[in-house]
């Protein structure tokens, strides 16, 4: 059989994946220095040279992106591989995965649907990569996503259709965490996921509280103020479950992640013994203000005034796309205390108490009134526009006690908004995975399943393969989150690649379906709904694909 001779093949794979590591790094070196020849002026960026070779630094962030999948896939292979857990499935994905991003940097990396950035494009001639590339990679590129190693896959997966496939290779307690929210995910979630989004109502309340019994909101907060103490690579684990089952639920915890970290690392003391218990008990349920209408990821042209009048600021201006304002207890807003400040400098962050409204009085609250902004998916938590006029907020609630750090504070947060985000993504993809290979072997067309045509197996066979790459990409950049390492970029990364999977396995889950994926009853079509909304908020993959590029320009990795 042609993947018996496959596994057969006497090479030291884990050798071979290095090498092939190896080859990335050095066509990224050589891109990024021709990318940097391009857009350095007098020894620094130009914003407005960066913005005209966008197609050249926007490539360079996926090039860097797919260069870091590389890594954290051969990095995954050699830590299966010791514990003795590289079985199978798991080489055929890393084999797939290697082989297929390898000749996707050589031929074209999709940034989009219709966007493909080519070495080329980098500045890179035909004769410059191919000093690089070897006959061993050719080798790799060649016998790595083949016809016969995505059946075998695809075979494997439905003889145990209940594996996060390819494993994830996390130690024993982050895989217990992951059974645990699998479990809640698949008894309380799951069946009333699609009547959720379909009616546009709320996460039932008692949703909310049973994630508050299992420590969700509390899981990245310090013991010493109520929560559990778990790092990062936690909360990825639990995010990606939850999402998995619906990403309404998987998002509840989003919230409260931002707004612990905003107060846990910008906060006085008595600002986080006040509020850090309430949020890790699921007591107090935040939400975030910072947008603004016109104003996305400019958030230093933002106009909402806060002023100061004795004991309390008072807030006059609009917000929107907030979610879950109306059952919030409390907001993380943003806002302009001094407008003779301009840009950034002129930014607080208030930690504003509401009281808890309902569909039929969704703000009781003197000063603020809202409106629903109505969305295809994302559902279950609902997506407001407020009005402030006048709303009060303490004045000893400005977060950290000091004007003006409303911007550093929140920048500190990016990084594990951004981590959340691609869990939330792999999470997502996984849910249209399962989808698609539950329908493919249900659908029965020509005598057979459908999932038997290569076609459709084939497109299981890379959501798989991408799912994987994803979530050690996404793992990776927790764990340096955990280790206290810079990790703008790496974040970045996991966000930029999960978004992207999450859709096209979004939309390969309803094309497998065929008209029935276009169907509300069917949960693929809410699925499709969800994962576009991931390549939008928490950055914009343009807006990502910018920040990794000025990193990588910078020369400050």
């Amino acid at each position: 059989m042609a993947m018996a001779s496959a596994r057969a093949e006497p090479d030291n794979f884990p050798a071979r994946a290095a090498e092939a590591v190896g080859v990335a790094e050095a066509l990224l070196a050589d891109a990024t220095l021709k990318v940097r020849q391009r857009v350095i002026i007098e020894g620094g960026n130009s914003s407005r040279v960066l913005d005209r070779e966008q197609r050249a630094t926007h490539g360079l962030s996926w090039l860097a992106t797919y260069v870091e999948a590389l890594r954290q896939l051969a990095s995954y292979a050699e830590r299966m591989q010791s514990a003795g857990r590289f079985g199978e499935t798991e080489e055929i994905i890393v084999r797939i995965g290697m082989g297929e991003y390898l000749a996707q940097i050589l031929g074209g990396i999709p940034m989009s649907q219709g966007e493909i950035v080519r070495l080329s494009d980098l500045g890179l001639t035909s004769s410059a990569v191919a000093v690089r590339v070897t006959p061993q990679i050719e080798a790799l590129i060649a016998n790595g996503n083949t016809a016969a190693r995505r059946a075998r896959l695809v075979e494997l997966m439905r003889e145990n259709q209940d594996l996060t496939y390819g494993g994830s290779g996390l130690d024993e307690t982050l895989e217990s965490i992951r059974d645990e929210m699998r479990k809640f995910a698949v008894s309380e979630v799951i069946p009333h996921a699609q009547q959720w989004h379909r009616t546009n109502s709320y996460i039932p309340m008692d949703i909310i509280t049973q994630m508050s019994e299992l420590g969700v909101f509390g899981l990245t907060i310090p013991e010493e103020y109520g929560g559990m103490g778990l790092g990062k690579e936690s909360m990825c684990v639990v995010s990606e479950e939850l999402s998995r089952g619906y990403i309404g639920v998987g998002s509840l915890g989003t919230r409260s992640e931002i707004a612990a970290e905003l107060i846990l690392g910008s906060g006085t003391e008595d600002q986080k013994r006040q509020w850090l218990p309430k949020i890790a008990s699921g007591e107090i349920l935040p939400t975030a203000v910072f947008t603004e209408p016109n104003v996305g990821s400019d958030l230093g042209s933002l106009k909402t005034r806060a002023t100061r009048d004795g004991e309390v600021y008072r807030v006059q201006g609009n917000k929107t796309w907030i979610t879950h304002p109306v059952r919030a207890d409390l907001m993380t807003l943003l806002v302009r205390t001094n407008p003779k400040e301009p840009g950034y400098r002129g930014l607080s962050m208030l930690l504003a108490e509401k009281p808890r409204g309902t569909d039929a009085d969704p703000f009781p609250a003197k000063g603020m009134t809202g409106t629903e902004i109505e969305v295809l998916g994302y559902r279950g938590m609902k997506e407001y526009e407020i009005a402030f006029d006048g709303f009060e907020v303490k004045a000893q609630n400005v977060l950290g006690g000091v004007e003006g750090a409303g911007f550093k504070q929140l920048m500190q947060t990016f990084e594990s908004a951004r981590i959340q985000t691609a869990a939330r993504a792999v999470g997502v993809a996984q849910a249209a995975l399962d989808q698609a290979l539950n329908y493919a072997q249900q659908r029965q067309q020509f005598g057979g399943p459908i999932v038997d045509f290569p076609r459709v197996a084939d497109k299981i066979a890379m959501m798989a393969v991408e799912i994987l790459i994803a979530r050690q990409l996404t793992y990776f950049a927790a764990r340096e989150k955990d280790s206290g390492r810079r990790c703008d970029l790496e974040a970045g990364m996991a966000k930029l690649l999960a978004a992207r999977v999450a859709w096209a396995a979004a939309d390969n889950a309803v094309q497998i379906h065929g008209g029935n994926g276009f169907a509300l009853e069917f949960p693929v079509s809410r699925i499709l709904c969800d994962a576009r909304i991931l390549n939008i908020f928490e950055g914009a993959a343009e807006i990502q694909a910018q920040v990794i590029a000025r990193r990588l320009l910078d020369g400050s990795n």
